[in-house]
C-alpha cells in the first residue's frame, strides 16, 4: 500500500471501510447504508442530492467491491501517476456524478415507457404519476464505484493507446484502445439488449462518456486548476515534475525534423523495443509507484507520450 498514490489508496480504504460498515450495521442494528447512501430514483421519496457522490461508495457485495477496487488498483495507480492527486480526484468524482446522472435518466426512460404503454400521457403528466408512485419507486437504488472505474479505464486507455495489457480470460495481449472500445461496445449491447441482470449498464456508458469528454476538453484547453500551466495534453505536469527535479543542464537546440530514411523492418524494429521499454516502465509502476522510476524512465515516459 505504501506504493499506491495517495488518492487511489485512499479511495480503495474508503471503499472498503463503508463496506465493512455496511455489513456490520445490517447485521447487528439493521441499518441499510446502501439505502441511506446508495443512489435512488430522483421522484423517489428516499432520494437526496448527495446521493449522487455516496453511492459511488457503496456497494452490492464482495465480489462488486472487489472487482471495481481491482480494476481502481491496476488502472489508478497509472493515471494517478500521470495526472497527479487533484486532477485525478476531481475526474473520479465527476465521472462517478456524470455516471449517477446517466442512470437517473434511464431509469426515467424506462419508467416513462412503462407508464405510456399503459395509457399515453405527456412528459409533464409523467412526472406527477412518478410522485404518486414515490414510495413505490423507491426500490430503484443505484450503487457501486463502477460509472467512475470504467472512466479510469477509459483514462488509461486514452493516455497509453498502444500499451499491451493482459485481461482474463483474453489469452493474448491487447493494445489497450482496443480493450476499452470493446467493453463500451459491450456495455452498449448489454444495456441496448437488457442482457447483463441488475448491472447498470448505462451507468458504465455514462462514466466513461463523462470522462471522455473531459479528457478532451482537457487536451485541447489545459487547465490551470491543476498546476498546468502550459501544453497541449495532459502530459504537461509531468515535464513540470521532470524539469524541477532535474540538473542544470544547458538546452539542446532543438533540431529539426529528419525524414525518415530507414527501412520499414529498421523501423518496425525501433517501433517495437521503444514499445517494449515503455511497457517495462509501466510495469514498474504498477509495482513500485510513480517515485520508483529514474530521472531517465520519466523523461522517456514524457516523451513517448508525446507521440501518442
Amino acid at each position: 500500500m505504501g506504493n499506491i498514490p495517495t488518492i487511489t489508496k485512499n479511495l480503495l480504504i474508503i471503499n472498503v471501510l463503508a463496506f465493512a460498515a455496511t455489513l456490520v450495521l445490517q447485521g447487528s442494528m439493521g441499518i441499510d447504508l446502501n439505502n441511506i447512501f446508495g443512489l435512488h430514483f430522483f421522484r423517489a421519496s428516499d432520494f437526496r442530492v448527495y446521493q449522487l457522490v455516496t453511492y459511488m461508495f457503496m456497494h452490492g457485495g464482495f465480489a462488486h467491491l472487489f472487482f471495481n477496487m481491482f480494476a481502481l488498483w491496476m488502472f489508478g495507480v497509472v493515471v494517478e501517476g500521470v495526472w497527479g492527486p487533484r486532477k485525478f480526484l476531481f475526474y473520479y468524482i465527476a465521472c462517478g456524478i456524470g455516471a449517477g446522472l446517466m442512470q437517473e435518466m434511464a431509469q426515467f426512460v424506462e419508467i416513462y415507457l412503462q407508464l405510456n404503454s399503459q395509457s399515453p400521457l405527456g412528459i409533464g403528466e409523467a412526472f406527477v404519476v412518478m410522485g404518486q408512485l414515490a414510495q413505490q419507486l423507491n426500490g430503484l437504488t443505484t450503487v457501486g464505484a463502477s460509472g467512475a472505474i470504467y472512466a479510469i479505464l477509459l483514462a488509461f486507455g486514452m493516455i497509453f493507446p498502444e500499451n499491451k495489457i493482459f485481461i482474463f480470460p483474453i489469452p493474448i495481449p491487447i493494445k489497450a484502445k482496443w480493450f476499452v472500445m470493446g467493453y463500451a461496445a459491450l456495455e452498449l449491447f448489454q444495456a441496448m439488449t437488457g442482457s447483463g441482470g441488475n448491472v447498470a449498464h448505462l451507468a458504465h456508458l455514462g462514466g466513461m462518456i463523462f470522462g471522455f469528454f473531459m479528457i478532451r476538453y482537457w487536451q485541447r484547453h489545459p487547465s490551470h486548476d491543476f498546476s498546468q500551466r502550459r501544453g497541449p495534453n495532459a502530459f504537461e505536469k509531468m515535464k513540470n515534475f521532470y524539469e524541477r527535479h532535474s540538473t542544470n543542464e544547458p538546452e539542446q537546440p532543438q533540431q529539426k525534423q529528419q525524414t525518415r530514411t530507414e527501412s520499414d523492418w529498421d523501423y518496425n524494429a525501433r517501433r517495437k523495443a521503444e514499445q517494449d521499454e515503455v511497457d517495462h516502465i509501466l510495469d514498474k509502476i504498477r509495482k513500485s509507484g510513480y517515485d520508483s522510476l529514474s530521472r531517465e524512465e520519466k523523461q522517456r515516459l514524457f516523451d513517448q507520450s508525446k507521440r501518442q
